[in-house]
């Protein structure tokens, strides 16, 4: 009896091989038909469940976006049993940081979709690209939390300090992948805005639970 196909599975396995082959090449020279011959299937295939390169591109770098939500999620975890709004902050911000292989690939990938979109429609009309307002949206409440528990600096705007730190995390990303600093130098900008912000209630800044 043949083997039954698991079709999310196989959707997953191609854009895997998309995810390799853009990293080592770059999205604007990836083809179908690279994907295909990286994920050892036929181009027909790829085309089957996938339709157009773009779907292609968009899956791809979902699945990306949720491998970097792992990532996060971990560095939550290691910051203890109830870390607190600064190491929330500090989390994501630090896991975009191209620091190993598999950041500096959803960096370099995303990056590069930003700046294919600009000039493709079928790019810019694909929902990943305003999926930063995600993170935004996350950022933005967990400093205004940290506002109500007194932990930041009087008088901010959460919002724009939301704003202002994932730019500046994009910004330091890109300036690592041309080799301008080094990650480590990177992260002792972001930790500086971070203590502009957040006040020093001893280590209550990167300790006390964040209010529910």
């Amino acid at each position: 009896m043949p083997r039954r196909v698991d079709h999310a599975e196989r959707r997953t396995e191609i854009a895997e091989a998309l995810i390799r082959v853009a990293g080592r090449r770059g999205l604007h020279a990836v083809g179908m038909r690279d994907v295909a011959a990286e994920a050892g299937v036929s181009l027909r295939l790829v085309q089957y469940y996938f339709e157009t390169k773009e779907k292609l591109l968009l899956f791809g770098l979902e699945q990306l976006a949720a491998r970097f939500g792992d990532r996060v999620s971990a560095r939550v975890r290691a910051a203890g049993d109830s870390p607190g709004p600064r190491a929330m902050v500090e989390s994501l911000l630090m896991a975009a940081l191209p620091a190993d292989e598999e950041s500096r690939t959803f960096h370099y990938l995303y990056t590069s979709y930003a700046v294919l979109s600009v000039n493709d429609r079928a790019l810019a009309a694909q929902p990943f690209i305003k999926n930063p307002e995600a993170a935004e949206d996350a950022v933005t409440d967990i400093l205004r939390r940290a506002q109500e528990a007194d932990l930041l600096e009087p008088g901010l705007d959460a919002r724009l300090e939301a704003v202002s730190l994932l730019a500046m995390s994009a910004g330091l990303g890109t300036s690592i992948l041309v080799g301008q600093r080094s990650p480590e130098s990177a992260a002792a900008v972001l930790e500086h805005h971070l203590d502009r912000i957040f006040r020093t209630h001893g280590d209550a800044a990167s300790t006390q639970k964040a209010p529910e």
